[in-house]
């Protein structure tokens, strides 16, 4: 574990969120997950332990770790209660500033000064969401990929009133958790978002003006480029409507290389957002 830190907060009990809290509570913290849906809480419960007991089946834990790591975890609906002692506080709920705004600041007035603030945005300003706080300089961003148990990758957001001494206390954060990071300055899309949906846009183009299938599109990367995943199947991973918020926002910000493709806003419309809706690109 960290030396500066043994407790952390997460708030959001969906797919990120939960499997923050896994990786967090393997390492050794102990963890306080936050969600006023008793409903998602079950859920995250539910995700969690599947997860853990995956591992175990792989021989990659063993049942008395899967037992220790859920033993660490604390489900509940009270920020208050969830962020009393924290070190680290991340917010993963969904990917609306006005949210995230508004979480924050609640974090920030009841959370020990001392608590590094982390939010787990892909793509929203870390700075326009420490705007609102009374102390920006301990908010960073920890953009973790899905899925969080199983992907290195962590990537650490830079705000313009970031200070140095947060930068720090993230990179051994991640190192306490076993993940590999990158810091990036807080630019629209940061470093993966941008690049990732630039390649995931694309192919739904090619997909929309019948170049190929989805199927044979997904093997062109993965087997020419060595992608361990192709774009659309990662799509449907990820969720279309994540995909198509962070293209809107990066078409606002950015300019018109990252306007969403209408077949995209056609599936999201249709409720087809992926493996978490059953049906995507593929059939899940």
């Amino acid at each position: 574990m960290s030396e500066t830190t043994t407790r952390v907060a997460v708030f959001g009990a969906g797919t990120m969120g939960h499997g923050i809290a896994q990786v967090c509570a393997a390492a050794g913290f102990a963890v306080q997950v936050c969600d006023p849906s008793e409903a998602a809480r079950e859920k995250g419960l539910a995700g969690v332990r599947a997860s853990l007991d995956r591992m175990v089946a792989k021989a990659k834990l063993s049942a008395e770790q899967r037992d220790a790591a859920l033993g660490r975890i604390g489900w509940g609906g009270d920020v208050g209660a969830a962020v009393d002692g924290a070190d680290v506080v991340v917010e993963a709920v969904p990917e609306r500033v006005e949210l995230k705004r508004e979480l924050l600041q609640r974090v920030d007035a009841l959370a020990p000064a001392t608590a590094l603030l982390g939010s787990n945005t892909s793509s929203l300003s870390i700075t326009e969401l420490g705007a609102a706080l009374r102390d920006p300089s301990r908010l960073v961003g920890l953009h973790f990929f899905n899925p969080v148990p199983v992907m290195e990758l962590l990537e650490i957001v830079r705000g313009v009133r970031t200070a140095e001494a947060a930068v720090d206390r993230a990179l051994a954060f991640a190192a306490a958790l076993g993940k590999t990071p990158i810091v990036v300055r807080d630019m629209p899309g940061f470093a993966t978002s941008r690049l990732g949906v630039a390649l995931g846009a694309e192919a739904i183009r090619m997909l929309e003006q019948g170049v190929a299938s989805a199927e044979d599109i997904d093997r062109a990367m993965e087997l020419g480029y060595r992608h361990p995943m192709g774009p659309l199947r990662l799509t449907d991973l990820v969720g279309l409507d994540v995909r198509l918020a962070i293209l809107d926002h990066l078409h606002r910000e950015v300019g018109e290389q990252f306007r969403a493709p209408p077949l995209l806003r056609q599936m999201v419309r249709a409720g087809k957002l992926g493996k978490k809706s059953g049906e995507g690109f593929y059939k899940w």
